[in-house]
């Protein structure tokens, strides 16, 4: 596998290393050794698939209250996300930077997110399923997030928006968030 570091410090975008033949490839998607090379959060609790019917689907911006904070490998198996993370980490040098990364069935890219970082995807065609490896069990109670047009990140998402739950466009902003102590860190 390959380690891509991303602008977000402790984010890295991952390559697969394919051995290819006749048949077709054989790759390596996730491996605790080479995890641990990195100094990367190891732990599964759960795997779970998010499918999309529409093209322009927003899901965002999410992420888990401490104790509950999560560490995401987040992979599209069909069809083709943007995939954008937030560090809210207070102490980090990328704080409230946002970064965003195609990911999609063709390039097999997988991306690593750290605890304090907040997550959402616009799904860039119809069809559009998305795996994620998850550190955690889902939490309901230290489920937080915020809007994805808030002004203070200035999100440049590439659709205009065609689908979104009612909770993720009613999500508080980020200013009123920090106010309430609704961001990890805080």
């Amino acid at each position: 596998m390959i380690f891509r570091e991303t602008g977000l410090d402790g984010a890295f975008v991952l390559e697969m290393e394919p051995h290819a033949d006749e048949r077709g490839f054989f790759a390596r998607a996730w491996c605790r050794r080479e995890f641990e090379a990195k100094g990367l959060d190891t732990s599964i609790a759960q795997t779970s698939v998010s499918f999309n019917t529409a093209k322009g689907t927003l899901r965002g911006m999410h992420f888990q209250l401490p104790p509950h904070d999560e560490v995401k490998l987040v992979r599209c198996t069909a069809g083709a996300i943007w995939d954008v993370i937030i560090d809210l980490r207070p102490a980090s040098p990328s704080y409230l930077r946002w970064e965003g990364f195609e990911l999609t069935r063709e390039n097999r890219r997988q991306l690593y997110i750290p605890k304090g970082f907040a997550h959402g995807f616009q799904t860039l065609a119809d069809a559009t399923e998305v795996h994620y490896q998850i550190s955690e069990f889902y939490a309901p109670g230290a489920s937080s997030g915020f809007r994805h047009d808030d002004p203070a990140f200035a999100i440049r998402w590439p659709l205009p928006v065609a689908v979104i739950s009612e909770r993720d466009r009613t999500w508080p902003d980020f200013a009123g968030a920090r106010e309430t102590a609704a961001l990890p860190g805080t």
